[in-house]
């Protein structure tokens, strides 16, 4: 699969992924509706964002070239790790990146600040939704599974879309 930045500052720029099965970047039209949709509601100009299980970095960096003022990815993985820090400088947005490598739910309580999005890609079949969510550090969440997401107590669902194998469910604090 090529993987390229869709729209935006970067437009067009192709993004590097380690070979295998270990990364599972987001569909280019899964991300273009993702951020469509972050684009209407208002929340993404100018926002402070998180990508978790980062990857390629290719959520994260998306936001950058769209407007985002920041991004912070956590990943663990190392061949992740490589690919993220090349598409930071393909894109040419090192000086509004932070790489944080690390195990998310391990990294959570020591990042700093708040953050207006997340952006949750984690493994499919993850199943620790309510820790995450609940431990949080943003208004906004992006959380793409293989199932449904039900974000639980103190998140509103904004939308939640199905496409083929994948689930993204868009919700914001109360």
């Amino acid at each position: 699969m090529v993987l390229r930045i869709i729209a935006g500052e970067a437009r067009g720029r192709r993004l590097s992924s380690p070979e295998g099965m270990d990364v599972r970047p987001t569909a280019g039209r899964v991300r273009e509706a993702v951020f469509n949709s972050l684009h209407s509601l208002g929340c993404l100009e100018g926002a402070d964002v998180l990508d978790l299980f980062a990857g390629t970095g290719a959520l994260g960096l998306e936001a950058v070239s769209r407007g985002a003022a920041s991004a912070t990815f956590v990943e663990s993985a190392p061949p992740a790790l490589a690919a993220l820090r090349a598409n930071i400088d393909i894109t040419g947005f090192n000086d509004r990146c932070r790489l944080v490598p690390g195990a998310v739910m391990a990294e959570l309580p020591r990042l700093d600040g708040g953050y207006d999005v997340a952006l949750c890609d984690p493994p499919y079949r993850f199943d620790a939704w309510p820790e995450l969510l609940g431990r949080l550090p943003a208004d906004t969440v992006v959380a793409e599974s293989d199932q449904a997401v039900v974000p639980g107590v103190g998140w509103h669902v904004l939308k939640q879309q199905r496409y083929a194998g994948t689930v993204v469910v868009i919700a914001s604090r109360r």
